[in-house]
């Protein structure tokens, strides 16, 4: 009787699951909603396109989209009008967010500029720019821009600005690779829609071990850390706790409030799984990688090659419904 007591008040005294991970994983809330936020005390938080057309449809948060457009109407008027408004309007989503959280807050650039070097980093500067005149410092900040040539390319041109970045939609080691030749800041491969792409081919569902997406993260990780690349890895867009569960000491998760909730909810031992001496330890080869290289790897994979593309097609037309929300309270 005395043991099942104590066996019982031993469960209920032991940590959560997403508390256990927080000790050598980072968490980051994928979610543009500040309650989620507040409840689940996330270092960072990550945004998109699909977050704030989302988030941006809520009652509670009527007044940012207000002051967006308030607050820029007396700067412009016709076709000029709705692009500062939604830049605005992600600025300030970015700035009350990091009003609850202590870390960083990631910024997405137009996905209709993917393939625009240019054009990206003139998005990143403004971003900064906006920011910094409401007195959040770029330190707090990360610019999201898909993993494409041209976005990582952008992306180094930032980094040597002091602009930290977070390169999104990414699948492959090629991607990866790139990122970290760019002394990108983040990484965030994206785990649930790797393995979405195998489960849909290979028409099977796999388990957390076997999952493609967490085999993906892994590799990575490893390379990073084998050879001593300070990029940081975010794994992301999970499907269930399990590929979270494999993935324990990535430097970082960015995780759905759903998941967030059922880590909560177990007090089962959440073991760490990565670490980077384990990663030192891996048999990984170093990948030579020029622009030649990068497109013929990314080209021979299908599954990188089709879920980059359809992300920034996805990220693109809910943008555009975004847009269209927008305009018509203008």
């Amino acid at each position: 009787m005395f043991w099942e007591i104590e066996n019982e008040l031993n469960f209920m005294n032991a940590e959560n699951q997403l508390d256990q991970l927080k000790k050598f994983t980072v968490v980051v809330a994928d979610s543009g909603d500040f309650a989620t936020l507040k409840q689940f005390a996330p270092r960072d938080a990550t945004t998109n396109p699909s977050l704030i057309l989302k988030a941006a449809q809520m009652p509670e948060y009527k007044f940012l989209v207000d002051k967006a457009i308030v607050d820029n109407k007396a700067k412009a008027s016709g076709k000029e009008l709705l692009p500062l408004v939604m830049d605005d309007l992600l600025i300030l989503f970015g700035m009350e967010i990091l009003k609850i959280v202590p870390g960083r807050v990631s910024t997405e650039t137009d996905a209709n500029m993917s393939f625009d070097t240019d054009a990206l980093v003139a998005k990143g500067r403004k971003f900064i720019s906006l920011y910094e005149a409401q007195g959040i410092p770029r330190e707090r900040v990360l610019i999201k821009i898909a993993s494409t040539w041209e976005g990582i390319r952008a992306a180094e041109i930032l980094q040597r600005e002091g602009i930290n970045c977070n390169l999104t939609l990414l699948f492959s080691l090629a991607q990866a690779v790139a990122c970290a030749e760019a002394k990108v800041k983040l990484i965030s491969p994206f785990v649930g829609r790797i393995m979405d792409w195998y489960k849909a081919k290979e028409k099977k569902d796999f388990a957390p071990a076997e999952d493609p997406g967490v085999i993906s993260v892994k590799e990575i990780y490893s390379y990073y850390k084998k050879f001593g690349h300070s990029t940081e890895v975010m794994g992301a867009s999970f499907r269930n706790v399990g590929e979270i569960q494999e993935l324990a000491g990535c430097d970082l998760l960015t995780i759905s409030p759903q998941l967030l909730g059922e880590l909560q909810k177990s007090n089962a031992p959440l073991p760490r799984k990565l670490s980077p001496e384990i990663a030192r330890e891996s048999k990984i080869e170093k990948l030579p990688l020029d622009e030649k290289k990068f497109r013929w790897l990314l080209n021979e994979n299908a599954m990188a090659t089709e879920k980059t593309s359809e992300g920034i097609r996805l990220f693109n037309a809910d943008a555009k419904k975004l847009e269209q929300v927008i305009a018509a309270k203008l």
